[in-house]
């Protein structure tokens, strides 16, 4: 098990690996729910007009699951992603992640509990292209009171769990597509979250590349006991991940098993 470094961070190491000792925690905070969404709507304002992004969805994301939010353009996947990692408020409703209810929540209290719980993938992995495969892992930590050596140490663990132990001193422009996706996995596990979400994470591969991703996605669910929650246009990911959710314009209207369902006891949704 790993120890604590300072009341954020864990170092990890040990029989533990990545997330465990996380992972309990959120598990006794949340009794085996990651997420659970009540009758969520999410509107805006265009000029005049009022867009409903989203209309009362209620749904519940288990601890350790790997999910996948599928619809169309326009459905509302990403900016139910946006609430549940805590970057866009509701209008109405409740976004409840392990026991906190996190539209209660000020800017202040959200940014904190996003360092802590949130770690986020992109679709274009927005490395930066000065810095080494390292040196982008070490971003968020260098907001925290980790030494260096405590540092290196989460660098060099997340850096291995994604598989590029060998490759921390090359530069983005030295890594294939791939390669760079799996830097900024790293970079999302560094602060050891309690919850990744991914937003399109293979829209910018190929289609080796994105099952290797999906692949990556769903080890670390297994072995390092993240929750995942994953947008995506990409019907293979129907195959690694436990359960699919499906919106249109707004509006929740289907969850299923997904490929990994029935592998894992336990971790798919309810709703």
């Amino acid at each position: 098990m790993g120890r604590l470094a300072d009341k954020n961070i864990l170092i990890t190491g040990g029989n533990g690996g990545i997330g465990l000792a996380a992972a309990e925690d959120f598990d006794r905070e949340g009794a085996h729910v990651a997420v659970k969404l009540d009758r969520v709507t999410r509107t805006y304002r265009r000029d005049k007009f009022e867009v409903r992004a989203l209309d009362d969805v209620s749904l519940t994301i288990p601890t350790q699951g790997f999910v996948a939010i599928m619809g169309p353009s326009g459905s509302g996947k990403t900016t139910l992603l946006n609430l549940v990692a805590g970057i866009d408020h509701a209008t109405s409703g409740s976004v409840v992640v392990g026991e906190e209810e996190i539209t209660t929540m000020n800017e202040r209290e959200l940014a904190a509990w996003r360092a802590r719980h949130i770690g986020l993938v992109f679709q274009f992995y927005n490395l930066i292209p000065v810095l080494t495969a390292f040196e982008n892992v070490e971003l968020p930590l260098l907001l925290t009171h980790l030494s260096r050596a405590e540092r290196k140490t989460h660098v060099d663990a997340a850096l291995k769990a994604v598989g590029l132990a060998d490759r921390t001193e090359h530069y983005p422009r030295q890594l294939s597509g791939g390669q760079e996706q799996r830097v900024a996995i790293a970079r999302a596990i560094v602060t050891d979250p309690t919850i990744l979400v991914a937003d399109e994470p293979t829209g910018d591969l190929d289609a080796k590349s994105a099952e290797e991703i999906l692949l990556l996605l769903t080890q670390l669910s297994r072995q390092f006991h993240k929750t995942i929650v994953m947008v995506t246009h990409d019907p293979r990911s129907e195959r690694f991940v436990d359960t699919v959710y499906r919106l249109d314009k707004g509006v929740f209207i289907s969850s299923e098993k997904g490929g990994m369902s029935d592998q894992t006891n336990g971790l798919v949704a309810t709703t």
